[in-house]
């Protein structure tokens, strides 16, 4: 039903449909050194390349939107859980739309919170 046998569509958001505050988690695929230098307050870190090892560390029970820098990444992420029966939505734009868009950022490093 459906399969054109390519990639699944990817379920997709943009920040400014989001709503405050974003029920359920949001999951940062970014590495760690963006992590470190700007994230959404209050989202979970996992790595693309470390998600399928960690994937039992998400709270599946509400909405998952997942987010990178730009879309590219969190795009693979959200294929990849919807292939392992996990319902996520890719933010379009990533951690770029969410500063454009007046989101809340923070860091790890002291410094102001940036997208790297």
């Amino acid at each position: 039903m459906g399969d054109d046998g390519g990639m699944p569509d990817v379920p997709t958001t943009t920040v400014q449909d989001l709503p405050e505050p974003l029920p359920g988690t949001l999951l940062d695929v970014r590495d760690d050194h963006e992590w470190v230098a700007g994230h959404a307050p209050g989202a979970v870190h996992i790595p693309l390349v470390e998600l399928p090892q960690r994937l039992g560390e998400l709270d599946l029970d509400g909405p998952l939107h997942v987010v990178c820098r730009s879309g590219g990444r969190s795009a693979r992420a959200v294929a990849w859980l919807a292939q392992n029966g996990v319902d996520a939505v890719n933010v379009d734009g990533g951690m770029g739309a969410w500063v454009e868009a007046g989101r809340p950022m923070t860091s790890q490093d002291g410094g102001e919170p940036r997208v790297l």
